[in-house]
């Protein structure tokens, strides 16, 4: 096997593992063989292609970081003010981007039991195990941070000095260390009070939990400063303690603008003291979390039978034909109940439910709530639609995919209505609840006068919905496809739909201003949709045998 060189930077740490009782051989070679296996896996982006040589395609897929960093932290390092500031955006961009990726792609890793069956007969110790789980996640994290810092560490390198660069690579080192850990631990604590079916449900529920304090977290990292004409003032507050950004933020302003006061003397010993305590801390509870993870084998506490009356409530609306109906419903109990397909969506809803809220209360830092009602601020409701772009491409994963036979014996003339189906099953389940409890707070803001543009919003979620599954689904049954092939985070369609929601929101702004205007937009959507639906899934299509 390859001798890759994230191993071989490791081998300089071998001491302080070996310190902790780690079998550090083992743990190597399981490394090793993890990063081997990766090479067979490709990103979604690139899944219409082979692998090459056996690289490792998600070093294809960082691209997008690098564009990230240079877009979204170099211009704040030109900003003429403290390196609180400069940095403590910085941070919070990498800890942002970390914490989504650990909540949405690498909790699945971390919390598989597999290696039991093969390793742990082996010689191998509960401890190493674990180790090497954790040291593939940081390896992974570190390669998505690497890409994120290069431009802001190159620019800000030249601009303040080669110590600057140092200091900025060990900070970002630490605070990926205390975000893998922090994760770990929450997940210990959940594993301790909870256990099967229950616990495998809760996990889930977590991510959304995680994804809305990370958003909110952020919040109150921007509320920390005070903007003054063109600088930037920073004021501690007691609640500072809690961001961890401003850990290192502070540790760079203290040491290169030699700012030696007790404050930042205070975060910056909580942002080396806490990475380390967190480790060692999850070092003595490893035995512990090794057990816990034995209880996600229980299936006990699954109730069978259960009715689920708002999916059946739409599928007799929906769905006239009586064979389109029953796989309406299996698509609503196959999202229910498929374990990795919510690891990987509930972040997003998440961040759906949470993105227009964030708008409008930064909007509110500006202008009174009189002119947010008046200057048309109410169009971050479709924030809400992020992310149907995402959950439509999702809709072709499982993890029992192999059983898409299921499709081809069905005693169903028209195969079509097994993705018209799910597609509705889709949009009535993760989107339409979301969509009606945010709205209805936005009506209660900006009054019933809003109704109309809302009802618009409503026919462009259901149009973007068929355009995402036109342009990301080529497969003929849904949940057929392996879940391997979704380790990009679906980036570029991302940004695709939030570049066509940005279309739309201007045709919206635009015709809300002539008479009739909006009328006319709703019967053009609505002949869109029906004429688009219906040369997706209304013409007759034999199924082949």
């Amino acid at each position: 096997m390859k001798d890759y060189k994230s191993l071989k930077v490791m081998d300089l740490f071998r001491v302080l593992f070996e310190r902790f009782n780690i079998d550090y051989t083992s743990m190597r070679r399981i490394l090793q063989l993890k990063l081997t296996m990766d090479t067979r896996r490709t990103p979604a982006m690139f899944n219409s292609q082979k692998p090459k040589n056996g690289k490792n395609q998600f070093l294809r897929s960082l691209w997008i970081y690098v564009l990230y960093g240079a877009l979204g932290i170099t211009p704040f390092l030109f900003f003429p003010s403290q390196y609180m500031f400069s940095m403590g955006i910085a941070f919070t961009v990498l800890m942002f981007i970390a914490m989504t990726a650990m909540v949405s792609d690498f909790s699945a890793v971390l919390l598989d039991i597999r290696d039991k069956n093969i390793l742990q007969p082996k010689p191998i110790n509960n401890r190493t195990l674990n180790a090497a789980k954790i040291m593939h996640i940081v390896i992974y994290l570190s390669m998505l941070n690497c890409a994120l810092i290069i431009v802001p560490l190159v620019v800000g390198a030249i601009r303040f000095g080669i110590l600057f660069g140092v200091l900025f690579i060990v900070m970002a080192a630490l605070l990926n260390c205390f975000i893998v850990v922090l994760t770990a631990l929450i997940y210990l604590f959940i594993l301790r009070f909870f256990s099967g079916e229950k616990l495998k449900d809760l996990i889930n529920y977590v991510q959304i939990i995680l994804t809305v304090t990370i958003m909110v977290g952020y919040q109150f990292m921007a509320r920390s400063f005070e903007l003054t004409q063109v600088a930037v003032t920073y004021q501690f507050a007691w609640w500072h303690i809690f961001l961890p950004p401003l850990w290192y933020s502070a540790f760079m302003e203290m040491v290169l603008h030699q700012a030696w006061t007790g404050k930042l003397l205070l975060l910056s010993i909580l942002g080396i003291l806490m990475p380390i305590l967190s480790i060692v801390l999850y070092v003595k509870l490893m035995p512990t979390f090794e057990r816990n993870l034995s209880k996600l084998l229980s299936d006990s506490s699954r109730q069978r039978g259960k009715t689920h009356i708002w999916a059946n409530f739409w599928s007799k609306i929906l769905c006239s034909d009586p064979q389109e109906r029953v796989f309406f419903n299996f698509a609503s109990l196959m999202m229910s109940r498929e374990r990795s397909f919510k690891l990987k969506a509930y972040p997003q809803i998440g961040f759906s439910l949470v993105m227009p809220f964030v708008f409008l209360f930064n909007t509110s830092r500006s202008f009174s709530i009189k002119a947010i009602q008046e200057n048309g601020s109410m169009m971050v409701l479709y924030f809400t639609m992020i992310m149907l772009p995402s959950i439509v491409h999702l809709l072709k994963f499982s993890d029992k995919y192999k059983s898409y036979w299921i499709y081809r014996v069905a005693p169903v003339a028209d195969d079509r209505i097994f993705y018209s189906a799910t597609l509705k099953a889709c949009y009535v389940k993760l989107f339409l609840p979301l969509f009606i409890v945010v709205s209805g707070l936005f009506v209660a803001i900006f009054s019933w006068r809003i109704l109309p543009s809302v009802g618009i919003m409503l026919l462009i979620s259901v149009l973007l919905l068929w355009i995402s599954y036109v342009m990301g689904s080529k497969e003929r049954y849904p949940f057929s496809s392996s879940l391997e092939a979704t380790q990009d985070t679906g980036t570029i369609r991302l940004l695709g739909s939030m570049l066509l929601l940005g279309i739309l929101v201007l045709v919206h702004l635009g015709l809300s201003h002539l008479q009739y205007g909006l009328a006319f937009y709703a019967v053009l959507l609505i002949a869109v949709i029906f004429g688009g639906w219906k040369s997706s899934f209304g013409k007759r299509k034999v199924k082949n045998a």
